[in-house]
């Protein structure tokens, strides 16, 4: 199994920090986010290739923190230098695929949140299902819902429906951006984005596909950290104390 990595983003509303140094290999206490990700999913011993999606800016920072780290971490350059010309996150998938020629059953994250469960049990929830899955986590706040994937599921979880930012939410599930990709469906990024499918959000690729397939939503077991600007991790730096 592959593990993408996506981290081809520039985390504008976290500048100055971020203005020359890729938000993934921020520290939260004594590691890196991607540090955290990838000794957590490594734990389980079925990655045996870790790809980080970067940009061209940062491309050179996450190839010397890979350089140091005893995973096999491959960095692929998109070969974007801005936020305004940035390919979007189901393209960046596309192309690290296609650029790798990758045929294998994938867990696809985005490399800036941490958590305070191991995704490990997302992985063993997906092989159970024998097919792709998300993860699912009840948000009571209107507001937000706006703002994120929502899905709705049946009672074995499987989605019925899936929307990015949606004007009228269907639910109050909302996904994070982790994924698993079967093998069967990771080869149909290029159909579903041929289809009409959105680019930028990374679950919009899901939501297409849920409607061609069986994909499941587990719900999540814990906390997850999304850093999007300085007061939030600073928040996270002085609450976070890893995988419970």
């Amino acid at each position: 199994m592959k593990c993408l990595i996506l981290a081809a983003g520039y985390a504008t509303r976290l500048y100055p920090l971020t203005e020359n140094f890729p938000k993934p290999l921020l520290k939260v206490g004594e590691k890196t986010i991607l540090d955290w990700l990838i000794d957590d999913i490594d734990s389980l011993g079925e990655v045996d290739e870790y790809i980080v999606i970067s940009n061209h800016k940062f491309a050179s920072q996450f190839m010397d923190w890979a350089a140091g780290h005893s995973a096999a971490i491959t960095v692929v350059d998109d070969g974007t230098s801005t936020n305004e010309t940035r390919l979007g996150a189901v393209c960046d998938i596309k192309f690290a695929i296609d650029s790798l020629s990758l045929d294998d059953d994938m867990l696809v994250i985005a490399g800036d949140n941490v958590l305070d469960f191991s995704l490990t049990a997302f992985i063993r929830y997906a092989r159970g299902k024998n097919a792709s899955a998300i993860m699912r986590y009840y948000e009571p706040d209107e507001a937000r819902l706006h703002k994120s994937g929502i899905v709705e599921i049946d009672a074995s979880d499987r989605i019925l429906s899936m929307e990015e930012k949606p004007a009228e939410p269907r639910s109050h599930w909302c996904c994070p951006p982790f994924y698993f990709y079967s093998r069967r469906d990771a080869a149909r990024v290029g159909e579903g984005i041929a289809a009409g499918c959105g680019t930028d959000a990374p679950g919009s690729f899901i939501a297409w596909l849920s409607g061609q397939t069986d994909v499941y939503a587990m719900e999540m077991p814990g906390r997850r950290y999304d850093i999007g600007n300085l007061d939030s991790y600073r928040k996270v730096c002085e609450e976070y104390r890893g995988i419970l």
